[in-house]
């Protein structure tokens, strides 16, 4: 039962609890510059989800041959090759969306979102455990895309993966949300939701468990916590 907790946590916790883009803050250059449009956000995710899981995955399973002093470049090797396939892939069978999607396709390869679990999680575990953490992390990364892709759609050009909603209604579209500072605005609005319904509600309690100062603690003789940690 604990064996299934933890693998569903480990696949669970990149969709919102701990999501790249809204909770980690990471790989923002791609998400403010491909989400002008729903397909355009979707496609930088799906792209970068599945590259995040096959690097997951072969990187895993060399973690115990890769020497430790070269680990990154090898890590950006094995990246690089599957951003390759996918790149390839896209020219020849969406050429439009590589097309807009330009630049950042080939710029996954430094991603932040990649390298960082290849670090801190592919290099360290096994490979089903790799694997259902690409694709917790690469799902949270495309929906997070997606939905901030529609949102600057819509109020950008009153369109949905691009399709006319609101031209009959009368309302002119706010052309800023298709530019940088709509961009930051909607970023900004997506964080402070995703914080706001997802924080946890109780309130917390402080113990000396983990605490560095807990041997010389002596509560009894009036040593504080706060004195310790501002000498700290």
């Amino acid at each position: 039962m604990d064996k299934k907790t933890n693998k569903l946590a480990v696949f669970t916790k990149g969709l919102i609890k701990e999501n790249p883009v809204l909770v980690l803050l990471l790989g923002c250059c791609p998400t403010l510059a491909v989400t002008t449009s729903a397909v355009n956000g979707l496609g930088m995710g799906v792209s970068t989800l599945a590259v995040l899981v096959c690097a997951n995955i072969v990187i895993s399973l060399l973690r115990n041959i890769i020497p430790d002093k070269v680990r990154i470049p090898c890590y950006i090797v094995v990246i690089a090759a599957f951003v390759t396939i996918v790149q390839f892939a896209l020219k020849a069978y969406l050429p439009a969306l590589d097309k807009a999607l330009g630049l950042f396709i080939p710029l996954i390869v430094v991603n932040c979102i990649i390298l960082g679990r290849a670090e801190m999680f592919a290099s360290k575990n096994g490979v089903f455990d790799s694997l259902l953490d690409g694709l917790g992390m690469g799902l949270g990364f495309t929906w997070a895309l997606g939905l901030m892709g529609l949102i600057r759609e819509f109020l950008g050009s009153g369109t949905a993966f691009g399709i006319d909603i609101l031209a009959h209604l009368g309302w002119t579209p706010a052309g800023i949300f298709m530019l940088a500072p709509g961009g930051f605005f909607i970023f900004g609005i997506l964080i402070a939701g995703v914080n706001f319904f997802s924080k946890d509600g109780a309130k917390k309690e402080f113990s000396c468990e983990g605490c560095l100062f807990a041997d010389t603690c002596n509560p009894e003789a009036g040593d504080s916590c706060d004195g310790k940690e501002a000498k700290a």
